[in-house]
């Protein structure tokens, strides 16, 4: 049974009330000792038309559950708080957010802290006032260990050649969204969503930002290698068939250079000494079949996420909901104050 503060989960997540002008999306992983803190310093923003809260409890194994439930009882702005069946990574996890966000612009950020919460009325303001559907923010120094760091780069360098963005524009988690963008790419309902792959889909209206990075407050990053190697995944047999046009063009430049060899062979064997040496051969075998496994591995990869959408993968199942009962959080502050 749901606490009294919950609601059902499979009801529609827009709740009739006034809507605000911007909801801040959390995904919530491995951060109990940060969350508390960074929701403090949103609730204390003023946001000309009204500031919401949607956290988005991705399996987090650590006590973030206890604390975000802890939070509704306190709250000065309105939170709604999600929590996921399972951990289903942190797109899946913004996905989720946005369902439940209810704001003209939505900014996501992560838990750590590494993104100044005085940065997001810069960052709304940007978007609201720049004619921009979308507004992503870069950092003149990243805090992030060097390894993450070059797994950014990357993966930037791969978006540039994959999906149709504005060159130079960095793709950064820190970003801030039109309800336009929002209501747009919450229409896919896929298992493997890249959120910025989907918002290309949507708009070319995208502005950029500089802001602060500062250094990870507590703990380690939730990034792993294997997590970027994902998102990776995603980015690369989501969003562009570049992958199989690269194996068509691979197969045929193979398939030139057997041409090639062929008629090498068959002129020594007509006009000269017949070629010799196995050495020669296995080294061209293995280069075939190397060649065959990974076109056959990049099919199969496409294969492979079409039949688990088919089957319907969840793209992330919603546990429970809750929403923070403000009435009694005014009535504290009006005792407070008296």
């Amino acid at each position: 049974m749901l606490s009294p503060l919950a609601i059902d989960a499979s009801a529609d997540p827009a709740e009739p009330s006034v809507t605000p002008a911007l909801s801040v999306v959390i995904p919530v992983y491995n951060g109990a000792r940060t969350i508390g803190e960074l929701v403090a310093a949103l609730s204390s923003l003023q946001v000309e038309g009204g500031l919401e809260i949607v956290l988005v409890n991705d399996g987090s194994p650590d006590d973030s559950d206890r604390v975000c439930r802890r939070m509704l009882e306190t709250a000065d702005v309105p939170i709604t708080y999600v929590e996921h069946a399972r951990n289903y990574g942190e797109h899946n996890a913004v996905m989720t957010g946005l369902r439940y966000a209810r704001g003209a612009f939505v900014i996501t950020m992560d838990d750590d802290l590494q993104n100044p919460p005085e940065e997001v009325l810069r960052l709304f303001r940007a978007c609201r006032d720049g004619a921009h559907d979308v507004v992503y923010t870069f950092y003149a120094e990243k805090k992030h260990a060097w390894w993450r760091n070059l797994g950014s780069r990357f993966a930037n360098w791969v978006a540039d050649m994959l999906l149709d963005k504005p060159r130079g524009v960095y793709l950064s988690s820190f970003r801030c969204m039109s309800r336009l963008v929002v209501d747009g790419i919450t229409r896919y309902e896929g298992p493997f969503p890249y959120v910025d792959g989907l918002i290309m889909q949507v708009t070319q209206r995208i502005g950029t930002l500089e802001v602060r990075h500062l250094p990870r407050a507590v703990g380690r990053s939730n990034y792993t290698l294997r997590r970027l190697v994902r998102l990776w995944l995603n980015l690369a047999f989501n969003f562009s068939l570049l992958p199989l046009r690269v194996a068509v063009v691979l197969g045929l430049a193979m398939a030139f250079l057997g041409i090639l060899g062929a008629l090498y062979v068959v002129g020594h064997a007509l006009f000269g000494d017949p070629p010799t040496g196995w050495a020669s051969i296995v080294t061209v075998i293995l280069l075939l079949s190397g060649v065959q496994l990974v076109m056959l591995g990049i099919i199969g990869e496409y294969l492979g996420r079409t039949f688990l959408t088919a089957n319907r993968k969840p793209q992330g199942l919603v546990r429970t909901v809750e929403r923070a009962r403000l009435a009694a959080a005014v009535s504290r502050s009006r005792d407070q104050r008296t």
